[in-house]
């Protein structure tokens, strides 16, 4: 079995283990006084939901989370105004994993088939047969219409030639390959979102889901001038910015001390400009006159690795820096209240819309609304990572909970289980049998052949298209 970054050493888990109880006590009885007898999330006032996800940004990158550079200041805002959910955990540490889940609410084992495509019903398809319009806009060729990722939204613009609006598709794609752009920066993804909601929510009098997925934080990290010069002191092209954002995940070990923060000052600039345009879209649901009727949902698919373990970027592992996410509330139906710090999970996101609309969710999340109500200091959250390259038998899980957390792999071979050391006895056992009841268990052949068919008629020819993308993104060589 390979190594496994996220677990320390054996006398580490000894420490870990003859600390763990106290540890645990200590954190649930601070949890236990979280309970609220006012309802500080009423899922009956929104009209209006906006999915902001946000993809490769780290919690502990945000002031809100005690980040010492000021990165964040609209985020951190809508944090004050509404509800942080502190203890949010990914599902998953990359996208083909984390966003499908996201969208449906579901475990990634559950969510895609072994191929990454969409396995199960979104958001958009719980909304059929009610008033709401759903819309998906995006420009990640992971959660495209090749991948049936469309499938179920009213619209949905993935920004690829065989999206929605391909002659705006086409033309922007010409635009950034001149201006070495790989993906529709924030402008263009909010411009496009702000568009959906005047047509249908301010035109149409329509009540809307709008999803709005950000590539920008994404890696390589090439921020704008204006917002690079704020934290990178030398100057740097961005294609030298590419060159060594491949590097870091190729040849981690060859980057300097000075390199490594030469990364982390584009990143913390691309939150930056990030929150700029975050800032002009609540500015234009003001223009709009729908911001008080619009419940606001903020948070990412997955973190960010700088060479804490050895790796940069985001592989398929699960340490708390590529699956501790921000989550945030705010908006329509939200009373401001301390965060809070019971375990939640991005999979509650679904259920929190469901409710919103008054459609039913079946699955392992929990609806937002009745964590804040009565948040679970009990509660264990569960993560899930499909190995790739050499380790392409090997399937990783995560546990986490207040004041612990667990690792396993497993032989998907020979149904090995190896956790790390030290974990307490207690969390193993939940984790072995989520690993029982949701692992890996394989998609069942008529999800296979509907995502397949959903590919082939919608995706045909279009392969070169998105393969552009991923080579672009650093996924692909």
């Amino acid at each position: 079995m390979s190594s496994h970054p996220d677990t320390g050493t054996a006398d580490d888990g000894h420490r870990q283990a003859e600390n763990a109880d106290s540890t645990v006590l200590s954190a649930i009885k601070s949890l236990a006084h979280e309970q609220s007898d006012a309802t500080d999330f009423d899922t009956a006032e929104p009209e209006h939901v906006i999915l902001l996800s946000v993809d490769a940004l780290r919690a502990d990158h945000l002031g809100c989370h005690g980040y010492h550079r000021d990165v964040s200041p609209t985020i951190d805002h809508l944090a004050t105004a509404g509800i942080q959910f502190s203890r949010a955990y990914s599902p998953s540490s990359h996208t083909r994993e984390a966003v499908p889940a996201l969208l449906s609410g579901q475990y990634p084992s559950t969510a895609t088939t072994d191929r990454f495509r969409r396995n199960t019903q979104t958001i958009g398809h719980l909304l059929q047969g009610t008033t709401a319009r759903s819309a998906g806009i995006h420009s990640n060729p992971f959660v495209s219409e090749g991948f049936g990722f469309g499938d179920g939204f009213d619209h949905f613009d993935d920004d690829m030639l065989v999206g929605g609006h391909w002659l705006t598709a086409l033309a922007q794609r010409a635009v950034d390959k001149l201006r070495n752009r790989h993906y529709a920066r924030a402008e263009t993804i909010t411009d496009r979102g702000i568009e959906f909601l005047r047509s249908q929510a301010v035109e149409g009098g329509r009540p809307t889901f709008t999803w709005l997925h950000y590539m920008d934080v994404h890696g390589p990290y090439e921020p704008p001038a204006e917002f690079r010069r704020r934290y990178v002191a030398d100057r740097v092209t961005d294609a030298e910015a590419a060159r060594l954002y491949k590097r870091a995940i190729a040849e981690p070990d060859s980057l300097t001390e000075r390199e490594q923060q030469l990364l982390v000052d584009l990143y913390d600039a691309e939150i930056r400009y990030l929150d700029a345009n975050i800032g002009r879209l609540l500015d234009e649901l003001s223009r709009l006159g729908i911001r008080d009727e619009t419940l606001i949902l903020l948070t990412a698919d997955h973190g960010e690795a700088f060479g804490e373990r050895g790796y940069y970027e985001h592989p398929r592992f699960l340490p708390h820096e590529l699956t501790h996410v921000p989550l945030i509330a705010t908006g329509a139906g939200i009373h401001s209240r301390e965060a809070i710090r019971a375990p939640v999970s991005t999979l509650d996101v679904a259920p929190t819309v469901a409710d919103v609309f008054g459609v039913e969710y079946d699955g392992p999340g929990k609806s937002l609304a009745a964590t804040t109500d009565q948040p679970d200091p009990y509660r264990v959250v569960f993560a899930q990572a499909r190995g790739e390259g050499e380790d392409t038998g090997i399937h990783r899980y995560a546990g986490y909970r207040a004041g612990g957390v667990a690792y396993a792999e497993v032989d998907t071979e020979t149904d090995e289980r190896v956790f790390d050391a030290g974990v307490q006895l207690t969390l193993k056992a939940r984790l072995d049998a989520h690993i029982d009841t949701d692992g890996y268990i394989g998609a069942t052949d008529a999800g296979q052949s509907e995502a397949r068919d959903v590919g082939q008629t919608e995706n045909e020819g279009a392969e070169d298209d998105v393969a552009h993308r991923l080579r672009a993104l650093g996924y692909v060589e």
